[in-house]
Protein backbone atom coordinates (compact mmCIF):
# COMPACT_ATOMS: atom_id res chain seq x y z
CA UNK A 1 0.00 0.00 0.00
CA UNK A 2 1.66 3.15 -0.73
CA UNK A 3 1.29 5.85 1.91
CA UNK A 4 0.45 9.64 1.55
CA UNK A 5 1.16 12.60 3.49
CA UNK A 6 -1.91 14.82 4.14
CA UNK A 7 -4.54 15.07 1.56
CA UNK A 8 -4.91 11.46 -0.25
CA UNK A 9 -5.08 11.30 -3.78
CA UNK A 10 -5.03 8.29 -7.31
CA UNK A 11 -1.74 7.76 -7.91
CA UNK A 12 -1.36 9.43 -11.13
CA UNK A 13 -2.86 12.25 -9.95
CA UNK A 14 -0.39 12.92 -7.12
CA UNK A 15 2.84 12.11 -9.08
CA UNK A 16 1.19 14.72 -11.33
CA UNK A 17 0.61 17.07 -8.52
CA UNK A 18 4.22 16.70 -6.70
CA UNK A 19 5.54 17.33 -10.04
CA UNK A 20 3.58 20.45 -10.12
CA UNK A 21 4.36 21.17 -6.73
CA UNK A 22 8.01 21.51 -7.80
CA UNK A 23 7.19 23.63 -10.45
CA UNK A 24 5.45 26.14 -8.77
CA UNK A 25 8.05 26.19 -6.19
CA UNK A 26 10.83 27.31 -9.05
CA UNK A 27 8.56 29.86 -10.59
CA UNK A 28 7.78 31.47 -6.82
CA UNK A 29 11.22 31.82 -6.19
CA UNK A 30 12.24 33.25 -9.65
CA UNK A 31 9.45 35.39 -8.95
CA UNK A 32 11.37 36.95 -6.39
CA UNK A 33 9.45 35.39 -3.41
CA UNK A 34 11.58 34.39 -0.38
CA UNK A 35 12.51 30.53 -0.97
CA UNK A 36 11.99 29.74 2.43
CA UNK A 37 8.19 30.74 2.59
CA UNK A 38 7.77 29.36 -0.34
CA UNK A 39 9.17 26.11 0.96
CA UNK A 40 6.97 25.94 2.93
CA UNK A 41 4.20 26.38 0.59
CA UNK A 42 5.66 23.59 -1.33
CA UNK A 43 5.60 20.88 1.57
CA UNK A 44 2.20 22.03 2.23
CA UNK A 45 1.20 20.35 -1.31
CA UNK A 46 3.23 17.67 -0.90
CA UNK A 47 1.56 14.04 -0.89
CA UNK A 48 4.25 11.59 -1.63
CA UNK A 49 5.13 9.76 1.77
CA UNK A 50 8.13 7.66 0.06
CA UNK A 51 10.34 7.52 -2.85
CA UNK A 52 13.28 6.98 -4.98
CA UNK A 53 14.73 10.70 -6.35
CA UNK A 54 18.03 10.69 -8.49
CA UNK A 55 19.35 7.15 -7.11
CA UNK A 56 18.79 8.01 -3.55
CA UNK A 57 15.51 6.79 -1.22
CA UNK A 58 13.79 9.21 0.48
CA UNK A 59 11.09 8.25 3.16
CA UNK A 60 9.43 11.24 4.51
CA UNK A 61 6.72 9.38 6.69
CA UNK A 62 8.16 7.26 9.74
CA UNK A 63 6.36 4.63 11.07
CA UNK A 64 3.08 6.41 8.80
CA UNK A 65 2.81 8.53 11.84
CA UNK A 66 6.04 10.96 11.77
CA UNK A 67 6.87 13.90 9.41
CA UNK A 68 10.55 14.29 8.30
CA UNK A 69 9.81 17.66 6.89
CA UNK A 70 13.59 18.58 6.29
CA UNK A 71 14.49 15.32 4.76
CA UNK A 72 11.02 16.65 2.14
CA UNK A 73 12.71 20.36 2.87
CA UNK A 74 15.87 18.91 1.14
CA UNK A 75 14.97 17.08 -1.86
CA UNK A 76 12.57 19.90 -2.47
CA UNK A 77 15.76 22.08 -2.45
CA UNK A 78 18.01 19.66 -4.56
CA UNK A 79 15.02 19.87 -7.26
CA UNK A 80 16.05 23.67 -7.54
CA UNK A 81 19.57 23.68 -6.95
CA UNK A 82 20.74 26.94 -7.14
CA UNK A 83 17.98 29.30 -7.01
CA UNK A 84 18.06 29.28 -3.16
CA UNK A 85 20.56 31.08 -1.25
CA UNK A 86 23.01 27.97 -0.52
CA UNK A 87 24.59 29.54 2.81
CA UNK A 88 20.74 29.58 3.99
CA UNK A 89 20.06 26.35 2.84
CA UNK A 90 22.64 24.49 4.45
CA UNK A 91 21.75 26.23 7.70
CA UNK A 92 18.22 24.80 7.49
CA UNK A 93 19.06 21.47 6.45
CA UNK A 94 22.47 21.11 8.82
CA UNK A 95 21.20 22.48 11.95
CA UNK A 96 17.29 23.73 11.51
CA UNK A 97 18.67 27.49 11.22
CA UNK A 98 15.41 29.28 10.06
CA UNK A 99 16.29 32.50 7.55
CA UNK A 100 13.43 34.01 8.74
CA UNK A 101 11.44 33.46 12.03
CA UNK A 102 7.91 32.69 11.77
CA UNK A 103 5.27 31.93 14.91
CA UNK A 104 4.44 28.53 15.21
CA UNK A 105 0.50 29.21 13.83
CA UNK A 106 2.18 30.25 10.68
CA UNK A 107 4.01 27.47 10.15
CA UNK A 108 1.15 25.08 11.11
CA UNK A 109 -0.96 26.70 8.54
CA UNK A 110 1.53 26.51 5.78
CA UNK A 111 2.50 23.04 6.08
CA UNK A 112 -1.32 22.14 6.88
CA UNK A 113 -2.98 20.90 10.14
CA UNK A 114 -2.25 17.40 9.30
CA UNK A 115 1.72 17.33 8.01
CA UNK A 116 1.94 19.60 11.48
CA UNK A 117 0.75 16.51 13.75
CA UNK A 118 2.92 14.58 11.70
CA UNK A 119 6.32 16.98 12.39
CA UNK A 120 4.87 16.85 15.94
CA UNK A 121 5.32 13.07 15.95
CA UNK A 122 8.54 13.37 14.60
CA UNK A 123 9.91 16.44 17.13
CA UNK A 124 9.05 14.58 20.32
CA UNK A 125 8.81 10.75 18.97
CA UNK A 126 12.31 10.48 17.27
CA UNK A 127 14.14 14.25 17.41
CA UNK A 128 13.66 14.35 21.60
CA UNK A 129 13.55 10.81 21.98
CA UNK A 130 17.42 10.66 20.63
CA UNK A 131 18.20 13.56 22.70
CA UNK A 132 16.47 11.89 26.15
CA UNK A 133 19.06 9.12 25.31
CA UNK A 134 21.86 11.37 24.70
CA UNK A 135 20.95 12.86 28.23
CA UNK A 136 21.10 9.82 30.19
CA UNK A 137 24.33 8.71 28.55
CA UNK A 138 25.60 11.93 29.82
CA UNK A 139 24.05 11.35 33.35
CA UNK A 140 25.45 7.74 33.60
CA UNK A 141 29.30 8.71 32.41
CA UNK A 142 28.74 11.29 35.24
CA UNK A 143 27.96 8.85 37.64
CA UNK A 144 30.68 6.62 36.95
CA UNK A 145 33.05 9.79 37.17
CA UNK A 146 31.99 10.76 40.09
CA UNK A 147 33.27 7.24 41.87
CA UNK A 148 36.44 7.55 39.82
CA UNK A 149 35.53 4.81 37.01
CA UNK A 150 37.16 7.02 33.88
CA UNK A 151 37.89 3.63 31.42
CA UNK A 152 35.52 4.08 28.06
CA UNK A 153 33.09 1.24 28.08
CA UNK A 154 29.98 0.70 25.96
CA UNK A 155 27.19 2.42 28.20
CA UNK A 156 24.61 1.59 25.58
CA UNK A 157 22.71 -1.49 27.72
CA UNK A 158 22.81 0.61 30.68
CA UNK A 159 21.33 3.86 28.97
CA UNK A 160 17.95 1.88 27.39
CA UNK A 161 17.85 -0.12 30.73
CA UNK A 162 17.37 3.06 32.31
CA UNK A 163 14.74 4.40 29.86
CA UNK A 164 13.05 1.15 28.22
CA UNK A 165 13.92 -1.49 30.96
CA UNK A 166 15.59 -3.48 28.88
CA UNK A 167 18.67 -3.61 26.78
CA UNK A 168 18.99 -2.06 23.16
CA UNK A 169 19.52 -5.54 21.20
CA UNK A 170 16.29 -7.19 22.79
CA UNK A 171 14.34 -4.23 22.62
CA UNK A 172 15.85 -4.22 18.70
CA UNK A 173 14.61 -7.70 18.09
CA UNK A 174 11.07 -7.12 19.66
CA UNK A 175 10.23 -4.03 17.23
CA UNK A 176 11.95 -6.40 14.25
CA UNK A 177 9.84 -9.31 14.89
CA UNK A 178 6.80 -7.12 15.32
CA UNK A 179 7.49 -5.41 12.20
CA UNK A 180 8.20 -8.60 10.13
CA UNK A 181 11.91 -6.98 9.63
CA UNK A 182 14.47 -9.18 9.22
CA UNK A 183 17.37 -9.76 11.70
CA UNK A 184 20.30 -8.05 10.29
CA UNK A 185 23.39 -7.43 11.57
CA UNK A 186 23.31 -4.00 11.06
CA UNK A 187 20.81 -1.16 10.68
CA UNK A 188 19.87 1.23 8.39
CA UNK A 189 18.70 5.21 8.90
CA UNK A 190 14.88 4.20 7.81
CA UNK A 191 14.71 1.44 10.81
CA UNK A 192 16.67 3.10 13.07
CA UNK A 193 13.94 6.07 12.82
CA UNK A 194 11.43 3.62 13.00
CA UNK A 195 12.93 1.69 15.96
CA UNK A 196 13.13 5.49 17.86
CA UNK A 197 9.48 6.18 17.36
CA UNK A 198 8.66 2.78 18.26
CA UNK A 199 10.37 2.96 21.36
CA UNK A 200 8.96 6.67 22.01
CA UNK A 201 5.45 5.03 21.67
CA UNK A 202 6.31 2.21 24.05
CA UNK A 203 7.70 4.26 26.72
CA UNK A 204 4.42 6.06 25.97
CA UNK A 205 2.49 2.91 26.83
CA UNK A 206 4.02 1.65 29.38
CA UNK A 207 5.22 4.64 31.74
CA UNK A 208 3.05 6.60 33.79
CA UNK A 209 2.56 10.00 32.80
CA UNK A 210 4.64 11.71 35.27
CA UNK A 211 7.52 9.87 34.56
CA UNK A 212 6.73 9.95 30.50
CA UNK A 213 6.48 14.15 31.43
CA UNK A 214 9.51 14.14 33.45
CA UNK A 215 11.88 12.22 30.73
CA UNK A 216 10.41 14.24 27.87
CA UNK A 217 10.82 17.56 30.06
CA UNK A 218 15.15 16.04 30.20
CA UNK A 219 15.45 15.34 26.33
CA UNK A 220 13.87 19.15 25.76
CA UNK A 221 16.61 20.27 27.98
CA UNK A 222 19.24 18.84 26.58
CA UNK A 223 18.21 20.11 22.82
CA UNK A 224 18.18 23.67 24.97
CA UNK A 225 21.42 23.18 26.04
CA UNK A 226 22.65 21.75 23.06
CA UNK A 227 21.37 24.40 20.14
CA UNK A 228 24.18 25.88 18.79
CA UNK A 229 22.92 29.15 17.41
CA UNK A 230 23.63 32.35 18.36
CA UNK A 231 19.65 33.26 17.54
CA UNK A 232 18.14 30.85 19.22
CA UNK A 233 14.33 32.16 18.00
CA UNK A 234 15.55 30.83 14.34
CA UNK A 235 16.23 27.59 15.17
CA UNK A 236 13.38 25.36 13.77
CA UNK A 237 11.84 23.91 17.23
CA UNK A 238 12.68 26.73 19.21
CA UNK A 239 9.03 26.90 19.36
CA UNK A 240 8.67 23.83 20.77
CA UNK A 241 11.64 23.69 23.00
CA UNK A 242 10.22 26.58 24.88
CA UNK A 243 6.46 25.57 24.92
CA UNK A 244 6.02 24.12 28.57
CA UNK A 245 2.35 23.28 27.68
CA UNK A 246 3.62 21.02 25.56
CA UNK A 247 5.15 18.67 28.44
Amino acid sequence: MIQEIGQHFPIDAMLASDAEVVRNLEQEIKAGNNWYLSLLKAVGLWTTAEETFRGYHYRYLIGGEAFDWLLLAERLCQSVDGLMIQEEVQKLLFYGQTPVDIPLDDFRQFIGNCKYRQYLNFFYGITVEEALAAAIREEVRKERWGVGVHNERNDTDEIYSRIYGSDRQSLLDNFRREHSHRPLKSITLDEWREFVYWLFKRRIKLCDKSRVASDTRKGLEWLRSKTPLANPKHYLGHHLLTDTKAV
